[in-house]
């Protein structure tokens, strides 16, 4: 028989069974498909060898008038705006004790310090610095206290420990016993509460902090026990940002770097802003600073309640981020959903904003005085799985629900989706809050990362192409993203053990962390005829384009061509060839005999040949005939 060509169907096809699929690709990893050819994706590398704290949650980068770009980044128990290859620190500060009301007691031989503040309100990882200390037990000097720490433990309402270190980080033990109030004139300055990294459904006994509350105790679900998530915007050159069931804060970009964001409501001219939301935007064209979750005026309009209403929404008066009261002379207002229990999530669209609450999808729209903005419900059966599951793309918003995806471009459409029942038979639904969505417009896609069923943290991603409507999946650890446009190359962050990492990511084909392994495409079952015929394989002609340093084939770079062999849909794979494959390969001699064949490309690039490595497929063909088993 003349040789066979196989080309396969683009996109990845999990819904039919691997037999059923025939002349598709069932299963991939870290490979994307362009103009119908699969490739490896792109690879990335460390915008910057620092590192922050945690697991950063979102990115927002903005440009100030001087032509500045900033990179505003919250992570799980701070917030940094990045300038160059710099995070600096702007968590905003909770409270600042008085002179003398922080002691400390320390133990011979022990690096551990108990602090003493009566009503201190830290949890555990909470941030604190101090000031004005002298030197407790001989080698606790006062340099050792006057800078910042993480508390370790929190004991009591009025005490917290924390390891004494030196300026280096190294540890610091006390050479003698000793209690004291550090001269007399320790402040302590604590920052905002962290957040959790992971979400938490129910109160009760163990949903707080370790060691928070007693056995059988309810703990209230809040910005401190909840996972810690966050939503950011520019207002000018300046910064509007809010930890999700937290305060909402304001960042003055002419203040410099160095200088903390402050609450809202401590604004000079601030008049009954918001001091709770779940979620703050910045509207586009009119200007107004919105909160979605917020607290409501009291009864008599005087007051903030201070107790999150999770289906009301709050605006500011165009232009003014300081002024919320409503006013016969200004746009300040306020309006309360209906359908849901809750606001979800909101992302700014085309003349629109769209609000997500948990079973529905509401528009909002500008339309001036008197009512200012207009909002209508589009859909009620629809909700969305996070608040960061939704993307605002060239070709509409697509969002991923519980039990599947879809886009608006004035009209809700379901997507079809070929992985469909593997992705959400396989999330992690307890942790679908993490769930992120991301654009990356240079290659028509949207995604999402997510957790597994088995996970909870960020561990698979499941991607979309818009406009040759092909769907794949793979593994990656990436916790938010940001796409290129103010910077030249998309953003993601990825944490590991408390130290996080940004990544510029499509910058060629290299990658300088471990985790772009085993990258590879299989193909579904292949046979001759109706599949009622043994076949033989006796030669593999490889169809592959080496791109970046592997392109010549010079420094010794490889796939590996792997055939599989089964003689019945229910029979697990044996493989039956691996063999390598260089930008010079003509041909791969093999002896294959089966009913069934399985066609697997794969590359592994912790081998350090195939750094810089990228690959296209074409069309592989192979010499194939009937046979007999004998």
């Amino acid at each position: 028989m003349p040789l066979q060509k196989l080309l396969f169907k683009p996109g990845i096809n999990k819904e039919a069974t691997d037999y059923a699929n025939e002349g598709g690709w069932v299963n991939s990893n870290l490979v994307r498909f362009r103009k119908g050819l699969p490739e490896k994706i792109g690879g990335w590398a460390k915008a910057t060898s620092n590192t922050f704290k945690a697991t950063g949650r979102a990115l927002h980068a903005w440009v100030d008038l001087a032509g500045t770009k900033y990179l505003g980044l919250g992570t799980t128990w701070k917030y940094y705006v990045i300038d160059g290859t710099v995070f600096n620190d702007i968590t905003p500060i909770r409270s600042t004790t008085a002179a003398g009301d922080v002691t400390f007691a320390a133990t011979n031989g022990s690096s551990t310090i108990t602090v003493t503040d009566t009503g201190h309100g830290a949890v555990v990882n909470d941030f604190v610095t101090f000031s004005g200390a002298a030197t407790l037990g001989g080698n606790i000097t006062a340099v050792v206290l006057n800078q910042e720490y993480q508390v370790v433990t929190v004991p009591s309402v009025n005490s917290y420990t924390i390891s004494a270190v030196d300026t280096e980080g190294n540890a610091v033990t006390a050479n003698g016993s000793d209690t004291g109030n550090g001269g007399g004139s320790t402040v302590g300055t604590y920052q905002i509460n962290v957040g959790l990294d992971v979400y938490i459904p129910s109160t009760g006994w163990g949903s707080d902090y370790w060691g928070a509350g007693t056995w059988g105790s309810v703990s209230p679900l809040g910005a401190t026990n909840q996972l810690r998530l966050w939503s950011h915007d520019n207002f000018g050159e300046d910064l509007v940002f809010n930890a999700r069931g937290a305060g909402v804060f304001y960042w003055d970009e002419s203040s410099g770097t160095d200088t903390r964001a402050v609450a809202l409501s401590s604004l000079a001219g601030a008049n009954l802003t918001p001091t709770l939301a779940l979620q703050v935007m910045v509207s586009d064209v009119d200007r107004h600073v919105i909160c979605f979750g917020a607290d409501p005026l009291n009864d008599s309009s005087t007051a903030r309640t201070g107790a999150i209403d999770p289906m009301f929404i709050a605006w500011s008066d165009q232009e003014n981020i300081e002024q919320w009261e409503p006013l016969p002379t200004n746009t300040a207002g306020s309006f309360r959903l209906s359908a849901g229990s809750a606001i979800v999530g909101a992302v700014r669209a085309r003349q629109e904003t769209l609000i997500w609450t948990d079973t529905s999808l509401y528009s909002m729209t500008f339309v001036g005085q008197p009512f200012t903005f207009s909002i209508n419900l589009v859909n009620e059966g629809v909700g969305l799985v996070g608040p960061n599951a939704m993307i605002n793309t060239p070709k509409g918003v697509f969002w991923m629900d519980k039990k599947g995806f879809y886009s608006y471009a004035g009209a809700i459409q379901e997507l079809p989706c070929s992985v469909d029942d593997y992705v959400f038979s396989d999330l992690n639904q307890t942790q679908s809050y993490q769930v992120f969505g991301f654009v990356n417009k240079a290659f028509n896609e949207v995604g999402w990362f997510y957790c597994s069923a088995d996970s909870n943290v960020i561990d698979k991603y499941v991607t979309y192409n818009y406009e040759e409507n092909l769907w794949m999946i793979g593994e990656l650890s990436r916790t938010c993203w940001i796409d290129e446009g103010i910077f030249s190359a998309p953003k993601a962050t990825y944490s590991t053990n408390n130290v996080g990492y940004l990544f510029n990511h499509e910058t060629g084909n290299d990658n300088d962390d471990t985790a772009m392994t085993n990258v590879f495409i299989e193909s579904a079952d292949f046979d001759l005829g109706e599949g009622d015929m043994y076949q033989s394989i006796s030669r593999i002609i490889p169809d592959v384009k080496f791109t970046g340093s592997a392109s010549t084939g010079a420094d010794g770079q490889t796939l590996d061509i792997i055939l599989k062999r089964r003689n019945f849909p229910g029979e697990e794979l044996t493989t039956a060839v691996t063999s390598a494959c260089t930008s010079v390969t003509t041909k791969i001699d093999t002896r294959v005999r089966g009913r069934q064949a399985v066609l697997r490309i794969q590359s592994n690039d912790t081998n350090t040949n195939d750094t810089g490595m990228g690959f296209r497929l074409g069309a592989t063909r192979i010499d194939i005939k009937p046979d007999g088993m004998r």
